[in-house]
């Protein structure tokens, strides 16, 4: 086959745009699932987990039972992150996509890099590089051009204010999550953190769901269960594995850099599959969310 002579370098690309196009596909699948049926965010996310675990142990098994006894530090660090990041950060992005655009949601998360430099700043005693004000400049201007956008479609500044509110959340418990996963991968490695975190979060969605929705509720038409599969497989798992793949060969940074083209492959999608409609708006707030993050990305490999 063709890929078996590619170089190092030209495969890691190529794993780096296959996660940037399976992480772009998340808001449509949820989008796709909420239009056919009053589905609730908890339990589709639910279904994601529950879908995506049995993977991510599979893959993470014998990571599992390698190293030492975890601590009481360690189980505190794994519970606060697991929390933040598959459960808590998912949680607040399905929420804010019952009121906003898919192009939005995926501009809006895009600010978690900047957010994750300012965490390490005020609470990391990380060093602020005031090159980076730019950067963060450009990101938010394009967030207000795109919320313009979804103002003008919507016409109702409540759900759009409510909906970008839970986005931004999530982009900020994101965020969190990302400041703190470099101290525990240090510990624990990456693959066994990252499947005792998923576990946390899988756990913990289960339990949202269950002391807040009745068991009737996993009833539901079967396209519900096609998006949240699709969900689990091509914009969890595979995206996961793809990106670790990414770095092992060309790095972090590059790969960061190659995922910036995730928010225009969503507003693609969003317009060919949702039918969303598209306006100068939305394109040029994309075009200044990504050159923001370009510039945080760039300066963080320098």
């Amino acid at each position: 086959m063709p890929w078996k002579s590619w170089s190092t370098e030209k495969v890691g690309v190529a794993f780096a745009l296959l996660a940037a196009f399976g992480f772009s596909l998340k808001a449509i699948f949820v989008k796709l699932a909420y239009a056919v049926a009053p589905v609730e965010a908890v339990t589709l996310l639910a279904l994601r987990m529950a879908l995506s675990l049995p993977f991510f142990v599979i893959a993470g098994w014998s990571a599992l039972r390698a190293g030492d006894a975890l601590t009481r530090r360690d189980w505190g660090m794994l519970v606060a992150l697991g929390l933040l990041g598959y459960y808590a950060s998912s949680m607040l992005d399905f929420m804010g996509l019952q009121y906003i655009s898919a192009g939005l949601e995926r501009l809006i998360l895009f600010t978690y890099p900047t957010l994750t430099i300012l965490i390490g700043v005020l609470f990391l005693g990380k060093q602020f590089d005031r090159r980076l004000i730019p950067a963060v400049l450009l990101s938010y201007a394009g967030i207000g051009l795109a919320f313009a956008h979804d103002l003008q479609i919507a016409g109702d500044l409540r759900s759009v204010w409510i909906g970008a509110g839970f986005v931004f959340g999530s982009a900020l418990t994101y965020a969190l999550y990302s400041a703190g996963t470099e101290v525990a991968v240090h510990r624990l490695g990456s693959t066994r953190f990252s499947t005792l975190a998923l576990l946390v979060s899988t756990a913990a969605a289960q339990a949202h769901f269950l002391i807040s929705e009745p068991l009737s509720a996993l009833i539901q038409p079967w396209p519900v269960y096609a998006y949240g599969a699709g969900m689990a497989v091509f914009s969890t798992v595979l995206p996961v594995f793809w990106q670790s793949a990414a770095i092992r060969r060309i790095g972090s940074a590059r790969s960061v850099l190659i995922g910036t083209l995730g928010p225009m492959l969503t507003l693609g999608f969003s317009w060919t599959l949702l039918k969303e409609p598209m306006s100068l708006h939305q394109i040029g707030g994309a075009a200044l969310v990504v050159g923001g993050v370009l510039l945080v990305t760039r300066k963080a490999a320098r």
